[in-house]
């Protein structure tokens, strides 16, 4: 459900599965119809999905195991909840729902139904992340002094208005929470939880939030959110879409007698000198091999709940703050116009390292 923008993806990944003969691809349900031969399989005599405008129409017709649903963040946890009690599981795209309450509730339907739901945290799936994980675990790094999670990315006008719900806070009175912290960079924060160990929503011991924007949106584009775990770790967060160009997004494990630094998209982890790839297991095909052979989801939904917490954290704090026009330049023209916040990477780089929010480090757009 939902085959257009990031959609298009799931629908690659589901013809390679079902050519492979991993899978039969029954359909597709969306209110805009496919692009011109996106449903078109390798072999000429593999059947097409079908094709319905909505999910309860796609579950009326069809007789179907695995749904996976890439629709706007406010429709998570319905059209979820109408696939698991249907008989299904779930590949649910991040994040998973757009308030700490929602997600328990689709935590009471997982357990009425029996059924699975993955959420697609696509590093959840990345042997980097692991290996870190692993690290921070086994006390490879000495105390763990803190996390720092940076990104710095450029987004222009026409990312804003590519939906009506981007960039929105709420939507006809209901939470979408489509904000730098909550969607492009939630991978980031759920990386950075998984890495500590503090996946689960009762890991999380405080959140503390501080966001802003340079765009005319309700939702935040340049924030700082800081973590405390029940473990004792600070993970601090500091995210821009407002940068003068795109760079990498980190999480750097700041320990006593090394730190390792993640680039989690992907898929390295360096460590002094050396940097080591790893591969990447994909979420759809570890939910067949779940199904089928019983092996441990990656990303089920019970180890997205930390990152739901600070989703919440985020849903509920004041409205972002204005960053004042002084202190942002505009390039570019029509779509392609957007903000740069000049100095912010400087003080995204000291956010992380001194784990400081932003009115701590004394930013301008913070005096």
């Amino acid at each position: 459900m939902g085959i257009h923008g990031h959609g298009a993806s799931h629908v690659r990944q589901a013809l390679r599965l079902a050519d492979a003969g991993r899978c039969e691809f029954v359909a597709v349900a969306d209110p805009r119809p496919p692009a011109t031969d996106q449903l078109t399989r390798s072999s000429a005599s593999a059947g097409t999905p079908a094709v319905h405008p909505d999910l309860p129409a796609l579950l009326a017709a069809e007789q179907v195991d695995v749904v996976v649903l890439c629709t706007p963040i406010h429709t998570h946890a319905t059209l979820a909840e109408l696939a698991l009690r249907a008989g299904a599981d779930v590949l649910l795209e991040k994040p998973p729902v757009a308030s700490i309450e929602e997600f328990d509730h689709l935590t009471e339907v997982l357990s009425e139904t029996g059924r699975r739901c993955q959420v697609g945290f696509q590093a959840h799936g990345s042997g980097a992340v692991r290996a870190l994980a692993g690290m921070v675990a086994e006390g490879a790094l000495g105390e763990i002094r803190g996390i720092g999670v940076t990104g710095t990315w450029v987004r222009a006008q026409a990312y804003w208005q590519r939906a009506k719900w981007a960039g929105r806070r709420t939507l006809d009175g209901v939470p979408v929470v489509d904000g730098a912290v909550t969607n492009p960079f939630a991978h980031a924060v759920a990386a950075a939880l998984l890495v500590d160990g503090s996946a689960r929503a009762d890991q999380i011991a405080q959140v503390e939030t501080e966001l802003f924007r340079a765009n005319p949106i309700e939702a935040d584009d340049t924030s700082t959110v800081r973590i405390r775990t029940t473990r004792g770790t600070s993970i601090v967060a500091a995210f821009t879409l407002c940068a003068a160009e795109n760079s990498p997004p980190r999480v750097t494990v700041y320990g006593s007698r090394r730190s390792a630094v993640l680039r989690y998209t992907t898929d390295e982890l360096v460590l002094g000198a050396t940097t080591t790839q790893y591969g990447r297991e994909e979420l759809l095909d570890n939910l067949l091999d779940h199904r089928r052979d019983g092996v441990a989801l990656l990303s089920p939904l019970e180890s997205t709940g930390g990152f739901t917490r600070v989703l919440d954290a985020v849903r509920s704090a004041s409205a972002p703050a204005r960053i004042a026009d002084e202190l942002v330049r505009w390039e570019g023209s029509g779509d392609e116009r957007h903000p740069v916040v000049p100095g912010v990477e400087k003080w995204i780089e000291q956010a992380a390292e001194r784990q400081a929010l932003f009115s701590e480090l004394g930013t301008p757009w913070t005096s």
